[in-house]
C-alpha cells in the first residue's frame, strides 16, 4: 500500500460564522493562542509524513499564501536583533519550494466542490487526505490525521474520523451510520448530512479530516447542490459507499474544538494557551476572575 503523500486544505470560505472580524482577514488565519488555525492544521499534515500540500483558495484569501511564504524583511530584522527564537517560529516551519500549491476556488460551492477543484493534482488510484483547519483536535504527540494514516496502513479504503455529539447538535454535522461495537475503527454503512436528531442513525459526527482515493473525484464530476445550495463531500462519500467502496470511522483520541462557531474557537485558545509553558499560569490567573 502506498503511503499518503498529499493533503488538501480548502480554505475557500466565506467565514460568515466571523463576520465582521473575517470581512478581510480569512478565518483561518484567526489565532489560536501563538498560531492561525491553518499552520495547526499544515503541521498535523507534516506530522502525519505529507509532503505536498494543496490549498483550494477563494478571493481575498492572500493573507494565507503569504503565511507560507518567507517574509525576508521581516526575518532579517529579527536575525540582525539576534531574535533567534522567534525567528525560527517564523521560518522554520515553511514548506520547501514545490512542496505547496495554490487552487483557486472560483465560487464557493461547497466543500465536495473545493475537493473537487485538485482533481488534476491527485493521481489515478492515489489516496489522499483532507484537512479542515476549522476542526481542532488536541493530542499532542499523537495527531488526528496521524491516528488516521496509521487506521489506513492495516484496513485500506477510506478513512472519516469520527467524533460524538449531543442529539440535538447532529443537524449541524454529516453523522455516519455504522455498527459500533465498542471498536475505534467502524465499517460504516452509510452517512447522511445534517440529519435532524429524530433521523439521525447516531451521534457520531463527520470531524474534519478524511483519507479518499482518488475515485471520489469521478462521483464529484456529477455531483449536484444539495443541503444549502452546495455539493457535498458527504454525498459523492455515500454514493461511493453504496457501490462498494470500503468506509471506515475512526472514533479518534484526543479533545475535540469545532473552531467555526465562535465558542469552539474561544475553548481552543484557553485550551492550547493552558498547554504553554509560557502562557499556563497567566491563563489561569485570567480565568478565576471570570467564576
Amino acid at each position: 500500500m502506498k503511503p499518503i503523500k498529499k493533503a488538501i486544505f480548502p480554505v475557500g470560505g466565506l467565514g460568515t460564522r466571523f463576520l465582521p472580524a473575517t470581512k478581510s482577514i480569512p478565518k483561518e488565519m484567526l489565532p489560536v493562542a501563538t498560531k492561525p488555525l491553518i499552520q495547526y492544521a499544515f503541521e498535523e499534515a507534516v506530522e502525519a509524513g505529507i509532503e505536498e500540500f494543496i490549498f483550494i483558495t477563494g478571493r481575498n484569501k492572500s493573507a494565507i499564501n503569504n503565511h507560507f511564504d518567507h517574509a525576508f524583511e521581516l526575518q532579517t530584522v529579527l536575525s540582525n536583533d539576534e531574535k533567534n527564537d522567534i525567528l525560527a517560529e517564523v521560518r522554520d516551519w515553511i514548506p520547501k519550494s514545490g512542496q505547496i500549491v495554490f487552487v483557486p476556488q472560483r465560487e464557493p460551492m461547497g466543500l465536495g466542490h473545493a475537493v473537487w477543484c485538485a482533481r488534476n493534482l491527485v493521481e489515478k488510484d492515489e489516496d489522499f487526505a483532507v484537512l479542515l483547519a476549522d476542526e481542532m483536535v488536541l493530542n499532542p504527540g499523537n495527531g488526528l490525521l496521524k491516528q488516521m494514516v496509521k487506521v489506513h496502513k492495516k484496513v485500506g479504503g477510506n478513512i472519516i474520523a469520527a467524533g460524538e455529539v449531543p442529539y440535538e447538535q447532529v443537524s449541524k454535522y454529516g453523522i455516519i451510520d455504522c455498527d459500533n461495537n465498542g471498536d475505534n475503527v467502524m465499517k460504516l454503512k452509510g452517512m447522511v448530512e445534517k440529519p435532524k436528531p429524530e433521523n439521525a442513525p447516531s451521534n457520531l459526527s463527520i470531524t474534519g479530516r478524511y483519507i479518499l482515493n482518488a475515485k471520489i473525484f469521478e462521483y464529484l464530476d456529477k455531483g449536484s447542490a444539495s443541503v444549502g445550495g452546495e455539493i457535498q463531500l458527504t454525498d459523492s462519500m455515500l454514493s461511493m459507499l453504496k457501490d462498494g467502496a470500503d468506509f471506515y470511522g475512526l472514533k479518534f483520541e484526543g479533545h475535540r474544538f469545532d473552531c467555526g462557531n465562535r465558542v469552539g474557537f474561544l475553548e481552543a485558545n484557553i485550551a492550547y494557551a493552558l498547554q504553554r509553558d509560557d502562557m499556563r499560569d497567566r491563563v489561569k490567573v485570567m480565568l478565576e476572575k471570570y467564576k
